[in-house]
């Protein structure tokens, strides 16, 4: 079968065989359902109101998926470059599930989330997304992270002055945001707002993990 008589299930198809990936893995890159990569691949449907991003997860443009045609305003290689890898997938979870991550022995068990979201990080430990609640790490100015913002949280990555980070507090059965300062050996709890006060992190206080990248959804 040549280029000219390929059609769109067939372009799919080839083009994902090509790259190595598999129908969840393509999906996961377009942020579709596996089931409309297999619905394009087996002809069931025609098209897709998500053809662009999945032409743009499989290092197409839209015009040569759709049609075979090369689209003269993109370099003629494009068809062939690689996109960057976004097949990191987390879990979304609650901030009650954070704080217990601390002391679970099996954070992470089969089927517990039925959210999740893609990033390029590749994370050094098991990794989660928590969305932010309130405005404690709201700041007029500098550093901001506002309610409603994801954030990425890394369980082995560097624990370090200044970061970010997410910690369990032993008063509290949910996580808590703020950055960690450490002065004269002892380390704190601060909040980005100054209307919040700063919290003492000693005792049962545990470091869960450092936030590494935040996703505003607008």
């Amino acid at each position: 079968m040549t280029k000219t008589t390929e059609a769109l299930k067939d372009r799919v198809l080839s083009k994902r065989i090509e790259l190595g990936l598999s129908q969840q893995q393509l999906a996961d890159r377009a942020r579709v359902s596996q089931v409309t990569i297999q619905h394009l691949e087996s002809g069931r449907n025609s098209s897709s109101k998500k053809l662009y991003e999945i032409a743009s997860a499989l290092g197409v443009t839209a015009e040569w998926l759709a049609s075979g045609k090369t689209d003269n305003r993109q370099p003629a290689n494009v068809s062939a470059s690689r996109q960057p890898d976004m097949s990191f997938r987390y879990p979304v979870i609650s901030w009650v599930a954070a704080g217990a991550w601390a002391e679970a022995v099996e954070p992470f068990p089969p089927g517990f989330s039925d959210r999740y979201e893609m990033s390029e990080y590749d994370s050094k430990g098991p990794a989660f997304w928590l969305e932010v609640k309130g405005d404690s790490m709201t700041s007029a100015s500098g550093q901001s992270i506002a309610e409603g913002t994801l954030i990425l949280v890394d369980t082995e990555a560097d624990v370090q002055h200044g970061k970010l980070v997410i910690a369990k507090l032993a008063d509290s059965n949910e996580a808590t945001f703020k950055k960690l300062v450490e002065d004269g050996g002892r380390r704190f709890l601060k909040p980005l707002n100054p209307a919040y006060p700063v919290e003492v992190c000693a005792g049962d206080c545990r470091i869960v993990g450092v936030v590494v990248r935040a996703l505003m959804k607008l």
